[in-house]
């Protein structure tokens, strides 16, 4: 889907993709719909602060990330300004998972308060699509640690 003048879409997703998984997956599929190329910012564990930091390291996170044949390219978030990689990729979209934390209208003010010019979508819902099918990190460690440790 090009843009105007045969331009390329750029569509950023972010997340922290701490243990991969299918509902990770789904996000980035969905979001590459909205354009040509997929750019995926990984968060840096000391960015994330709503939730436990991630398992994995940094690099480790982006690396698989960035093996996904959806993605075109992955970015480490920066230390200390969201911003910073926006900036660097130039986005026309946006794409929030469909239950991360982020409210839409909060980054779209942000990003116009910044001179950005990209619109913000909200990615779709997966459902689980079998018994027992897990679509959360979270859920992955607490079956690890209930079935692993005694």
């Amino acid at each position: 889907m090009s843009g105007e003048n045969g331009s390329v879409d750029r569509v950023v997703a972010q997340g922290t993709f701490d243990l991969l998984h299918p509902g990770h997956v789904h996000y980035l599929e969905d979001a590459a719909t909205y354009g040509d190329e997929l750019h995926v910012i990984v968060a840096r564990r000391e960015n994330v602060t709503h939730k436990d930091p991630p398992v994995l390291p940094d690099r480790q996170r982006r690396d698989v990330v960035a093996a996904l044949s959806v993605v075109d390219e992955a970015h480490l978030g920066h230390p200390e300004d969201i911003f910073v990689p926006i900036e660097r990729i130039d986005p026309d979209v946006i794409v929030l998972g469909y239950d991360q934390h982020h409210d839409a209208n909060s980054i779209r003010k942000a990003l116009r308060d910044r001179g950005f010019d990209c619109r913000v979508e909200r990615a779709t819902r997966r459902e689980p699509d079998y018994d027992g099918e897990i679509l959360s990190s979270t859920a992955i460690v607490e079956r690890i640690i209930d079935e692993r440790c005694p």
